[in-house]
């Protein structure tokens, strides 16, 4: 499987972090885009710099580098995460305003009708924010915000992470053992109401 993962300066970028290592450890072939901002954020949230999270991908590419091979619909791939996703990442992606690779990237994967999965990171939304992702949402965009479950009782932020990842491992069709699923714990108990 080959896909595209974007970061940008969205905080959250722990949530990138373990992505990345979950598909290499899946032998995923990815190709990473980071945006200037998304790698002062990986810095500031998490200590680690940008080449060490490029060492996780199977290349890396910066956001202006729109010669790059993820920017043209020929260049083959079964999705794109973008994670997290800024709020003008999402309206840029929204509107066609390819200004950069990572919103030329989304385009491109828009286009040619393939997976694409945004990990918005704000709140509160205001009606812009929740008018662009209905806009994706309708165009078959899978719009996955970091919000956390709790059936599972997690005892650590790590596996608040891991649940995300694990979902959107599900959503790329990936097989991982990253989450506890409804029902697989005999503890979890309720009606739902």
């Amino acid at each position: 499987m080959r896909l595209v993962v974007a970061v940008t300066g969205a905080t959250g970028a722990v949530y990138a972090v373990r992505l990345l290592e979950a598909l290499k450890a899946a032998g995923v072939e990815v190709h990473l885009i980071l945006s200037r901002w998304g790698e002062e954020i990986l810095r500031l949230e998490t200590g680690i710099d940008g080449n060490a999270v490029g060492a996780l991908a199977s290349f890396a590419y910066q956001e202006n580098d729109l010669g790059a091979a993820v920017a043209s619909g020929s260049f083959q791939h079964q999705g794109m995460v973008v994670i997290p996703c800024s709020m003008k990442t999402l309206a840029g992606i929204a509107h066609g305003y390819a200004a950069n690779l990572i919103s030329r990237a989304a385009d491109v994967t828009l286009k040619e009708g393939r997976r694409l999965i945004l990990v918005p990171r704000e709140t509160p939304l205001n009606a812009i924010h929740l008018e662009n992702m209905l806009t994706l949402a309708r165009l078959g965009v899978v719009i996955m915000p970091p919000v956390p479950a709790f059936y599972y009782r997690p005892a650590t932020i790590d596996e608040l992470v891991q649940h995300l990842v694990g979902r959107i491992l599900d959503h790329l069709g990936l097989e991982h053992n990253l989450l506890s699923r409804w029902g697989d714990n005999s503890e979890v108990k309720g009606d739902g109401d």
